[in-house]
């Protein structure tokens, strides 16, 4: 039985195709409640050459979630929470842009939102904040992937220093239409899940950044064949391994140094309404979040 505690300050989250992290020693299940539900699944921590993190499958370990049913608040208070500062997501996405083919990876630096369904915000409900979103992904945190990416000697696989990810509902593909209305919009990939989870993630106060695996062209390519659910997962299957890699050389880069991000104090501009003001159940739903205030 596994006895010395795991304190995880490195989070992972795993997109389809990606359930669970190879590498991982010490390994127990956590199950977490949070004030907003239950999350995807139990979390594994671990062990990643020899820091301590926290994995979460996003969809659940046997895919059991579409997007719109993924419990985003609930998953990033609960990594809050164990006490994670780095957050890491890996997602499939669509390619809307020639120079982006399936099997690259794409290191996001801009969203644009679609989703309508989906609750945005830890605030609300007795307590305001407006968090800076300029920048939603974290500069060092992206950087620390792309040197981890050199680390892995990829020399097969393409990366991208920069792209716009489009955000939409799901669960089905974009129409055509869409697809090229998108473009249109600057977006270079297309996915369902980072949205809203960079924008909790901020208001968490969590250095996020995404790692982007490409499946496919969309439906907006006119001499590629239109994305399926089969094609995406298998091309993302494929470079699994290789997203693992350089998460490995990201954990130990980060554990290296915990490099100071701006979204560590981003609540600090962003509270409109003192802890101190609020009432008391409102501090509890948001001790996570706001403890350090009070």
């Amino acid at each position: 039985m596994n006895s010395t505690p795991i304190h995880p300050r490195i989070g992972i989250f795993g997109g389809s195709g990606l359930y669970r992290m190879e590498g991982l020693t010490d390994v127990r299940e956590q199950v977490v409640d949070t004030p907003f539900g239950a999350p995807s699944d139990a979390f594994l921590l671990g062990r990643l050459g020899g820091v301590d993190v926290a994995f979460l499958a996003r969809h659940g370990r046997s895919h059991g979630l579409i997007p719109s049913q993924i419990p985003f608040r609930a998953n990033v208070y609960a990594m809050k929470a164990l006490g994670v500062q780095y957050l890491l997501s890996v997602s499939a996405v669509g390619s809307m842009r020639e120079d982006i083919a399936p099997l690259d990876m794409v290191l996001v630096d801009q969203f644009i939102d679609l989703t309508r369904k989906r609750e945005g915000s830890f605030f609300g409900d007795g307590a305001v904040a407006h968090v800076s979103l300029a920048e939603p992904v974290c500069a060092v945190l992206r950087d620390v992937l792309a040197a981890s990416f050199t680390d892995a000697g990829l020399a097969d696989v393409r990366l991208h220093p920069q792209g716009t990810y489009l955000c939409i509902e799901g669960p089905a593909f974009s129409t055509r239409a869409e697809s090229n209305w998108y473009r249109t919009l600057g977006a270079s990939v297309i996915g369902m899940t980072n949205m809203p989870e960079a924008r909790l993630a901020r208001e968490a106060e969590m250095a996020y950044t995404t790692l982007a695996l490409a499946t496919d062209w969309d439906c907006w390519h006119p001499h590629q064949a239109c994305v399926t659910a089969e094609m995406a997962i298998a091309n993302l299957q494929g470079n699994a391994q290789r997203a693992q890699q350089v998460l490995a050389h990201a954990v130990r880069r980060i554990a290296a140094n915990w490099p100071v991000s701006a979204a560590h104090s981003a609540l600090g501009a962003a509270l409109v309404t003192p802890p101190t003001a609020m009432a008391a159940p409102v501090r509890e739903r948001l001790h996570a979040l706001i403890s350090r205030f009070l």
